[in-house]
């Protein structure tokens, strides 16, 4: 048996966080830390840096294939930009609309600035 008990590897927010704590450690010992080795049959310690990698790339919230949505298909992710089209119209995405868990039908009040455009949700309760 191993002589320290396996941990859960670590993801998001808490891997950065204790990679950063663990700075002064190889990156082999970081990932071993961190949660990202296994132990062989005969008690040796393997560590996984693939793993680790990935891990810290998706903690950074890099993309680097254009991972598929959560709907199992593969899309551009939102950039928080939209331009004006050609016919004059502003596209709102369903990457937003996902995001804010809207629906078909749901209304909006548009208030308009010197340079910018608001919208309020209305309420379903004010009809």
């Amino acid at each position: 048996m191993s002589r320290k008990k396996k941990i859960e590897p670590l993801t998001g927010e808490a891997l950065l966080k204790k990679v950063k704590e663990l700075e002064s450690l190889s990156k082999e010992d970081k990932a071993k830390e961190c949660g990202y080795y296994t132990v062989t049959k005969n008690g040796v310690e393997r560590v996984n840096m693939m793993k680790f990698l990935n891990a810290l790339i998706d903690a950074e919230g890099i993309e680097l294939d254009g991972k598929a949505s959560s709907n199992g298909r593969g899309g551009r992710s939102a950039s928080y930009r939209i331009s004006v089209q050609s016919n004059g119209n502003l596209l709102i995405g369903a990457a937003y609309t996902k995001q804010m868990d809207l629906r078909p039908g749901d209304e909006f009040e548009i208030s308009l600035g010197r340079k910018h455009i608001h919208l309020k949700q209305v309420d379903q309760i004010d009809e």
